[in-house]
């Protein structure tokens, strides 16, 4: 598999919201391998909310300023996992699509579909 020299982007963001990119050049570097560990955190992290966010809108007991609160976790954590698939949908496009019996290459995603 060949892997391009592309910028990847980082699940965190520089000051002032500011996307944060890295050089996939060495993909083994701590960086990288500092970024891989915060994306797992942040996946983990959004589906615990998930699931606290179906127990607290399931009692049906939830006050507003409650629920007010659950919405921007909700939406944070949704901005994390965004940035994580379209980072991982960019690296996935940078490397050579895997060899297919026929020289069939499978469907391509257009580049539009990762922001």
């Amino acid at each position: 598999m060949k892997i391009h020299n592309e910028l990847r982007l980082l699940p965190w963001s520089g000051p002032n919201g500011q996307p944060c990119y890295l050089s996939t050049a060495d993909s083994g570097s701590y960086l990288s391998r500092l970024a891989d560990n915060t994306e797992a955190v942040q996946l983990e992290m959004a589906g615990d909310l998930m699931e606290h966010t179906l127990e607290v809108l399931g009692d049906g007991e939830a006050e507003p300023n409650e629920v007010r609160l659950l919405a921007m976790d909700m939406a944070e954590a949704l901005r994390d996992v965004r940035r994580v698939a379209i980072s991982r949908g960019h690296r996935l496009l940078a490397t050579d699509p895997p060899a297919h019996e026929g020289g069939d290459e499978g469907p391509q995603l257009p580049a539009a579909a990762f922001g």
